[in-house]
């Protein structure tokens, strides 16, 4: 059976790196997939010099970095790729000085309804291109799904992994299906053998409302378990997506953590702390509720 390690998008808890660390050691969480940094900066733009500060602060706290949580492929396919794929060589060279053998990629919007036909040679093209020089430095791609893009269905996921084969890996994030009115275990039973690790965010069919795992319809408790089937280590990466309430403290003498908004419950926090907080619990609820139904 799988061991699962926890990562998440720390920034979501805060911008600042070092509040960042604080909140997965509060959290038991002990990887980051790293995206947003102090002053606004994105992980794709700093410097390799930055970049081994990181990395002696994040040794330092004994956090690790489980993937670079890029946003290559989040461009139109119409765009011009080869300035994003001179980006990208900056960003492979921060994931070799940070440690971590994954960066996280996407295939391309297509938000003025081109046609995918059309456009799939090309956005094979364009990220093999990606996986092609990542792996040469030994640096493993991993697409992810996400509405909008070329890889926003299984099918069209499927197609692309069939494509490349071994040269690029999976994330598998149930939110963003669901915010494409995909079935969540039909869409892991067809890529299951793609998938590297598992993005954790869950969401309602009915509205779209993102809530902590297993609140919604991510089938979070299966999916866990589908996915601890393996042997090895595995990383489920929080993505708590929870919206914040700025006024909510104001309102509630009691900083109750949710809200109605329109009638409806809605996930809504207090600050970032908080919301990182019970996102974290949902995960760990969720690998418990996984573990015992094995």
């Amino acid at each position: 059976m799988a061991r699962f390690i926890l990562s998440a998008f720390a920034d979501e808890a805060s911008r600042n790196i070092r509040e960042q660390i604080a909140a997965c050691k509060a959290n038991g969480i002990t990887h980051i997939e790293l995206r947003g940094l102090d002053d606004n900066k994105s992980i794709n733009s700093i410097t390799p010099d930055e970049a081994r500060a990181l990395k002696a602060l994040l040794d330092e706290n004994d956090i690790g970095v489980s993937a670079i949580g890029s946003g290559y492929g989040k461009i139109e396919i119409t765009d011009d790729f080869e300035p994003h794929f001179e980006a990208f060589k900056n960003t492979v060279e921060v994931a070799q000085l940070l440690g971590t053998k994954n960066i996280r990629i996407f295939s391309f919007y297509f938000s003025q309804g081109e046609s995918y036909d059309e456009y799939q040679q090309e956005v094979f093209r364009r990220v093999e291109a990606l996986c092609d020089y990542a792996n040469a430095h030994g640096i493993r791609c991993c697409h992810e799904n996400e509405c909008g893009i070329f890889g926003d269905i299984p099918e069209r996921c499927l197609a692309l992994h069939k494509a490349l084969g071994d040269k690029l890996g999976g994330i598998f994030d149930p939110a963003n299906y669901i915010h494409c009115n995909v079935q969540i275990l039909p869409a892991f039973e067809m890529l299951e053998d793609y998938i590297d690790y598992l993005h954790i965010k869950d969401a309602r069919f009915s509205d779209g409302v993102v809530t902590p795992a297993g609140e919604g319809d991510g089938e979070l408790t299966e999916l866990l378990r589908r996915f601890g089937k393996k042997d090895g280590d595995r990383f489920l990466t929080l993505e708590p997506h929870l919206k914040v309430f700025d006024g909510l403290k104001a309102l509630e003498a009691h900083g109750g953590s949710t809200a109605l908004v329109n009638g409806q419950n809605a996930y809504e926090y207090a600050d970032n702390t908080e919301s990182f907080k019970a996102a974290a619990d949902a995960l760990h609820r969720q690998i418990a509720l996984a573990s015992a139904s094995k």
